[in-house]
């Protein structure tokens, strides 16, 4: 089965959010560590963000233009 350019711009969503949650989960359990590795949850953060900004995108894509 093939699918739409759309269909797969939104399981790319799917997953992306998914890997946002997960990212998400890990950040706050490191964060509740005695002495959590900054360095780390920084950078998770950062990946967390990008992965946002790309949901954020590929969500405007699905948008149709419109003729003004």
């Amino acid at each position: 089965m093939i699918l739409s350019e759309n269909n797969q711009i939104e399981l790319r969503i799917i997953e992306l959010n998914q890997e946002h949650q997960d990212l998400h989960y890990i950040i706050d359990h490191l964060s509740e560590e005695i002495q959590p590795d900054q360095l780390r949850i920084r950078r998770l953060k950062k990946r967390r963000l990008f992965i946002k900004d790309q949901i954020v995108h590929l969500k405007s894509t699905l948008i149709p233009d419109i003729d003004a």
